[in-house]
């Protein structure tokens, strides 16, 4: 990665890094994915760059425009190599409101603290993916801007705000409606479900989970911007330490399986913590709930998976096979098959309750499914 010092940004307004051409202000782009920051891509060169208002987010900045350039395809750019397949430059000092760089990071006696992330792909690369960029770029262009949608439901004599208290005894009782209408209501119901990601008891966090992806999917269409922050929020204990917060994965699964379209995205930032030998039964666990709602999208996760078919570990094993019955057996029937005189007993989250299975009967499932 290349750094580029604002101060020699001679340009008045805004240019591309790469090719010096002015460049429009980056913008909110809706094509139906979730994101946080504004994205813009040069007439001229091709590059993707992207908009830190903070300038203390450059990683996800960089994520952003890597993926975005790819045309939101994660495994390419995963599989991406700087210098090699891509450059990337950034330019500090920028302010959104003017689309200008400001050397001195001063405007009128405030600091700029923006920062744009420019990423450019090969030629070869572009050629191939840059044509979906620049539809999507249009497409949203042409769209009417959304007005604001209130958080407000529609007036029932049930709806109210819950208190912590009450959100905790709703999720003991497994009654997640009252919790998902608070949260149109009031923020603080969905940091009270966070909370219960870090409970002792199991079910609890499960069913905790459970709600805070039907409250992200409610959310996500009226403030985006916040359904992303609580997404991103549960990677971030596992990006920074080495902490096993089990609930928070469950919980980035049921977020992807209640709304795949907007959270999909995110997939590939499970797959790291297969690494982890206390995280990887329950990543697989979260993988397999995604594949209960998108099996196309969890298919991406098969080739990691299907070693942890010989898995030691009874619930990493039993997860596997649950998974695979949501993708096919197609490839693994030999393996499932061995799997049926399996005795061991693993606990399966169906409908608020813990349920024990053996995988023997799981790999019986898994070869019954019909894909």
């Amino acid at each position: 990665m290349g750094r580029r010092p604002s101060i020699e940004q001679t340009s008045e307004g805004a240019a591309c890094v790469f090719c010096g051409l002015s460049i429009e202000r980056p913008r909110e782009v809706d094509d139906g994915i979730a994101r946080e920051m504004a994205v813009g891509c040069c007439t001229n060169c091709g590059a993707v760059y992207v908009c830190d208002v903070t300038g203390h987010n450059l990683g996800e900045a960089f994520s952003e425009a890597l993926v975005f350039a790819c045309d939101m395809d994660w495994e390419l750019a995963w599989d991406f190599l700087p210098e090699e397949d891509y450059l990337h430059m950034i330019v500090e000092g920028y302010d959104l409101e003017t689309n200008r760089i400001y050397p001195e990071r001063i405007m009128a006696g405030r600091a700029v603290k923006g920062a744009l992330s420019f990423v450019r792909l090969h030629q070869d690369v572009q050629e191939l993916k840059g044509t979906g960029v620049t539809k999507r770029l249009a497409a949203s262009r042409a769209r009417s801007p959304k007005k604001d949608v209130a958080l407000e439901p529609e007036t029932t004599g049930e709806t109210k705000k819950l208190t912590k208290q009450e959100v905790e005894q709703c999720i003991k009782e497994y009654r997640l409606e009252p919790v998902v209408a608070s949260a149109r209501l009031d923020k603080k119901t969905g940091r009270y479900l966070q909370r219960l990601l870090h409970s002792n008891d199991e079910l609890i966090r499960l069913r905790a989970s459970e709600a805070l992806g039907r409250v992200t999917k409610v959310l996500a269409p009226a403030d985006p911007t916040a359904a992303v922050a609580i997404l991103r929020g549960l990677f971030t204990p596992f990006e920074t330490s080495s902490a096993s917060y089990w609930g928070s994965i469950d919980a980035i699964g049921e977020i992807m399986a209640a709304a795949p379209g907007l959270f999909g995205g995110y997939l590939p930032r499970l797959f790291p913590l297969l690494e982890d030998d206390a995280l990887r039964p329950v990543v697989v666990r979260a993988l397999t709930r995604i594949a209960q709602e998108r099996p196309d999208l969890a298919g991406k996760a098969g080739r990691r998976v299907k070693p942890l078919l010989n898995s030691p570990d009874p619930e990493t094993r039993g997860n596997a096979v649950r998974l695979f019955g949501y993708l096919g057996a197609d490839g693994m029937r030999e393996r499932l098959l061995e799997l049926q005189n399996d005795s061991n007993e693993v606990k399966v989250y169906q409908t608020g309750k813990l349920v024990k299975k053996t995988i023997g009967e799981l790999a019986g499932i898994a070869l019954s499914a019909e894909r």
